[in-house]
């Protein structure tokens, strides 16, 4: 799979001293759908605006299938769409004008065709003659995605793109987001809800105080790094973990109702077998029994804690 984005030794240092950015490096690849994950402050967001050509870059080059954002800006710009954080639009416009005049802004042809297909697939077609000071926040959402797909980019960024809408919307955009990737646009998101990355992402990257810690395969991440529980249901609680699971990486939960068993579930022995046999010999009985696995946001968190 080739790169559409290469970001090469990329950092940004503000005047007044600080380091948003440390250098980093990077390739998305094309048609895939890439969360980037992190704390607020972290840099994501001045990522995603030097790839945009919004904010100079302090050092390193950019290419966006095959044009470099700074020497080849209106090239790349071109094939780039963002959704931002802030909703920036005029108040006053009607919904399909706003639109129609994104497309324009890039130099493409009129198309009333596909501008009537975007609001479709964002159910705004009923709200094209609305002034955006009529709709809800949810709707002025999908206005900005609207508009960010006017001009049927190759690369779409979405920049906190739930954030403040329902989870209605949530789950409507993410079946419109996985329908982008399915027609060839590659997507690149930056996200608090960890379910987000979990439910649509195929890698992860993970930045903290502006250095970019991890690049994984979503699975990859989740194998390498998620951890198992063995649950047991007590057939009555118990106050304190007993003597005779000193060794075992166990700990109580629900007011003593349950033990819980944390083991490697990569490993040629998980240790699972004994453990229940020394259950059995110290006399602590249980009712049920369930695996669970640590989700990619215990992942996140250990990850960003770890720095």
């Amino acid at each position: 799979m080739q790169p559409i984005i290469t970001i090469k030794d990329v950092s940004k240092t503000y005047k007044s001293g600080v380091q948003a950015l440390k250098p980093l490096s990077l390739d998305i690849m094309k048609g895939e759908i890439f969360a980037l994950l992190g704390p607020n402050g972290a840099g994501k967001t001045t990522l995603i605006n030097m790839t945009c050509g919004i904010v100079n870059l302090s050092t390193g080059t950019i290419i966006a299938d095959g044009d470099n954002i700074i020497t080849d800006y209106k090239q790349a710009r071109r094939k780039i769409g963002l959704v931002p954080q802030e909703l920036h639009t005029d108040a006053f416009e009607r919904v399909i004008d706003t639109v129609t005049f994104s497309r324009g802004l890039f130099g493409f042809d009129a198309n009333p065709a596909y501008i009537e297909k975007v609001l479709r697939d964002l159910s705004l077609w009923e709200k094209r003659n609305a002034k955006i000071m009529e709709l809800s926040g949810g709707m002025k959402r999908r206005v900005m995605i609207a508009k960010a797909l006017s001009h049927e980019p190759k690369i779409l960024f979405l920049d906190e793109p739930s954030a403040g809408v329902d989870v209605e919307l949530r789950r409507d955009m993410w079946e419109m987001v996985r329908g982008l990737r399915n027609n060839g646009v590659t997507i690149i998101l930056t996200t608090h809800y960890i379910e987000e990355a979990e439910e649509m992402a195929d890698r992860v990257g993970v930045i903290t105080k502006g250095e970019l810690i991890l690049v994984e395969e979503k699975s990859t991440l989740m194998r390498k790094l998620g951890k198992k529980q063995l649950v047991l249901d007590l057939a009555a609680p118990i106050s304190e973990v007993p003597a005779g699971l000193n060794g075992y990486h166990v700990e109580l939960a629900n007011e003593g109702r349950q033990i819980i068993y944390n083991f490697d579930a990569q490993a040629n022995d998980t240790g699972i077998p004994a453990f229940l046999r020394k259950l059995s010999e110290i006399g602590v009985d249980y009712k049920d029994l369930h695996t669970e696995q640590s989700s990619l946001e215990d992942i996140f968190v250990s990850l960003v804690h770890s720095k």
